[in-house]
């Protein structure tokens, strides 16, 4: 696969460059089309049985353990989405432009089938000792909050800060049930649906600056509904087959 700017710039060491519209024609008369490429993690034969061991041991899981079940992840929001295409009024000879998107946030942020947790702005460069703090301070709150007390699993993916021997050490002290997690698997987070969620709500409140673009996060986050909370966690029934699938391939 190469891109057509790599084939529009080889093409000017010939003698007659050949032009994006009739390089485009000769790659569709060769039956070739332009797509957007998946992003999709690369999974070793390792991956595969890790994740198919992972779905196995879970499709006979009750619907209330798993409504016991506090899912968590970090993600960030653009306060200017750099894939959208943002229509604008302006005078002839003036071309506004957004520098770097407008800025980013980081987001900590959990939910359980009874609803959202707290959301937490990450500032700086995420360590061990943030995340311990942001567990500390707010996931144990979020499991009061809503009403879980102790008797939960705690899901966190295997991020470097997550799997550190000091964070290990932390949950045990903690006597926390942590869901055990199989490598390269994004897809089988579940707070991934309502992370777009909150992306879309806050996208349409156009937010202008860093600060409100905060603000307007906690503030929609606090609006999502707890019935998509629970639809979440009752589509783990039809992710499970797909991953058993999906390793075996």
């Amino acid at each position: 696969m190469v891109p057509l700017t790599e084939l529009q710039s080889s093409s000017v060491e010939m003698v007659k460059p050949s032009r994006r519209t009739t390089i485009f024609a000769a790659l569709y008369q060769s039956g070739l089309y332009d797509r957007v490429a998946r992003l999709k993690p690369l999974l070793s034969k390792r991956h595969m049985t890790a994740r198919l061991e992972f779905a196995k041991s879970h499709l006979k899981d009750s619907q209330t353990m798993r409504n016991k079940i506090i899912w968590s992840d970090e993600t960030k929001i653009e306060l200017f989405d750099l894939n959208a295409k943002h229509h604008i009024w302006r005078k002839p000879g003036t071309i506004p432009t957004v520098k770097h998107g407008g800025g980013i946030i980081m987001l900590w942020g959990c939910f359980s089938a009874a609803g959202t947790g707290r959301l937490v702005r990450i500032k700086g460069k995420m360590n061990g000792a943030k995340y311990r703090e942001i567990l500390d301070e707010n996931m144990l709150h979020s499991a009061l909050d809503l009403r879980l007390e102790r008797r939960f699993t705690f899901q966190q993916d295997n991020d470097p800060q997550h799997t550190a021997k000091t964070t290990q050490e932390w949950l045990r002290d903690k006597s926390l049930n942590v869901l055990e997690w199989p490598s390269q698997s994004p897809d089988l987070n579940l707070i991934e649906h309502l992370w777009r969620d909150l992306k879309i709500a806050v996208q349409r409140c156009s937010p202008s600056n860093l600060t409100e673009l905060e603000s307007i996060c906690r503030e929609e986050s606090e609006k999502l509904p707890k019935y998509r909370c629970a639809k979440q966690d009752t589509q783990e029934d039809s992710r499970l087959p797909k991953v058993l699938q999906q390793s075996t391939e």
